[in-house]
């Protein structure tokens, strides 16, 4: 897609992360996904990938997308993936976990880590190139 986009006059743009954590990487316990703070160097290492094999194409990246979105709608409401909440909403009784109390901000201070980061590996590793 990326050489296409290239072929065609058209300037690529990557998000690495758009509401798609893997749910092997969401459901192990060690990990929990945003929740945990394994994630951060998780996500590190995939941004490492990225930034390798697609960085003598792609010039600009963006690490989470809206990440305030996922931390409100997925760990607050649960009206997003992945679906946490604690209230007694409907909603909230059927997705079976979460703490309105903490989890929004955990996962939100992970997501700034796992952003932070990401653009350390790439001014580090990549930038200059």
């Amino acid at each position: 897609m990326i050489n296409e986009l290239i072929a065609n006059d058209i300037t690529p743009w990557v998000t690495l992360w758009h509401w798609d954590t893997p749910s092997a990487l969401h459901n192990n316990t060690s990990t929990g996904g945003f929740l945990s703070k394994d994630i951060v160097d998780k996500f590190a290492d995939y941004a490492d990938f990225a930034f390798e094999a697609f960085g003598d194409r792609v010039k600009h990246w963006l690490t989470l997308n809206e990440p305030w979105t996922v931390a409100i709608n997925g760990y607050l409401s649960g009206s997003h993936a992945p679906g946490r909440c604690s209230n007694e909403s409907e909603k909230c009784l059927k997705s079976g976990g979460g703490n309105n109390s903490t989890e929004p901000y955990i996962a939100t201070h992970n997501m700034i880590l796992s952003h932070a980061k990401a653009v350390q590996t790439y001014r580090q590793k990549y930038q200059v190139k």
